[in-house]
């Protein structure tokens, strides 16, 4: 069976170039905003608004309650993120199926549950987050309550996102095999770790 490595991550934490960093370390298919170009053309939607979807959960009653919402179940938006959330599910196998590779965000340790993956969280302290961000917008300046505040949206979206599509707590250490604080830590070498880890993982499997 290949290798499947599922990164949920904090919004600034780092979690995204830690997950691409591992993919190159290891070898392995990276995937991330390809799976959203991948509904878009599937689903036949623009890619901004399945974007939206995936980052905004707008998929509120899908899929924990549309078996017995009676509104929920015949509302057209529900049903438009029902079916993104089933065209994701199925590209993600689809795509595990097909190779070791690493994956960020979009439910993955909950959807490829089956493949078994390594599920990795990673998260951050407040001034780490803000201090990403701030390296990764350079030509944008906001305040920090700005830039805190865009953090706990984006942050909120995803854990009520994951909890309507998956019924479990986002970020909730039992839904993972490792969580990592990158707080005061170089991705770089946590990277190298991580890949090591893989193998090793991968080493007793075999």
């Amino acid at each position: 069976m290949n290798q499947i490595i599922t990164i949920g991550r904090e919004f600034g934490s780092g979690g995204r170039e830690l997950g691409k960093r591992l993919s190159e370390l290891l070898g392995y298919a990276y995937y991330d905003r390809e799976i959203v170009r991948a509904i878009a053309r599937r689903s036949e939607l623009a890619e901004s608004y399945v974007d939206m979807v995936l980052e905004n959960g707008v998929c509120a009653y899908y899929p924990i309650t549309v078996a017995n919402t009676f509104s929920a179940a015949y509302d057209p938006l529900s049903m438009m993120s029902g079916s993104i959330y089933a065209a994701q599910t199925e590209i993600l196998k689809e795509l595990a199926g097909k190779s070791d590779c690493v994956i960020v965000g979009r439910c993955a340790d909950h959807v490829l549950a089956d493949f078994h993956p390594l599920r990795i969280f990673v998260y951050a302290s407040r001034e780490r987050k803000l201090a990403r961000c701030r390296e990764k917008d350079q030509g944008e300046w906001v305040s920090d309550r700005e830039l805190e505040r865009r953090i706990r949206a984006v942050d909120k979206a995803r854990s009520q996102y994951y909890r309507a599509c998956t019924g479990c707590v986002w970020g909730d250490k039992a839904n993972y095999d490792l969580c990592i604080n990158t707080s005061g830590v170089e991705l770089k070498p946590l990277a190298a770790a991580l890949a090591a880890l893989a193998r090793s993982v991968r080493g007793s499997e075999g």
